[in-house]
């Protein structure tokens, strides 16, 4: 026990950096895990959601729409609006095709759709 005690007494400053440097190399393992959470459970900007994949597919195959692409914005509450750019929206049927199957597809008003004409 003395053999310890004297080492201690010895190496105090030795000793102390060490375990700084432990807690230290501990605080930014964990810091940087819980970044790695956050960054994983968080769907990058470009990713297409579900949805947006089933919706675009659905929107391609009505006549007259043509190539397809969707953006839905949501929060916690709901959807607060649709966007849809495609080939066919200088039509008017179209335009009023699009706009009743997003809103029957996902129960919205018609209001928070809005379609663009796709630039070719």
């Amino acid at each position: 026990m003395r053999k310890v005690l004297n080492f201690v007494k010895d190496n105090k400053k030795i000793i102390v950096v060490v375990i700084l440097i432990i807690v230290l190399v501990g605080t930014i393992y964990f810091l940087n895990k819980g970044s790695e959470k956050k960054a994983a459970s968080a769907p990058a900007a470009t990713e297409k959601s579900q949805t947006e994949v089933k919706l675009t597919s659905i929107l391609s195959s009505i006549e007259g729409v043509g190539t397809t692409d969707v953006m839905i914005n949501e929060s916690e509450e709901g959807i607060l609006g649709v966007i849809i750019v495609c080939e066919g929206a200088n039509s008017l049927m179209t335009r009023s095709n699009i706009i009743n199957a997003v809103s029957t597809a996902l129960n919205i008003d018609k209001k928070i759709i809005a379609i663009y004409s796709m630039n070719l």
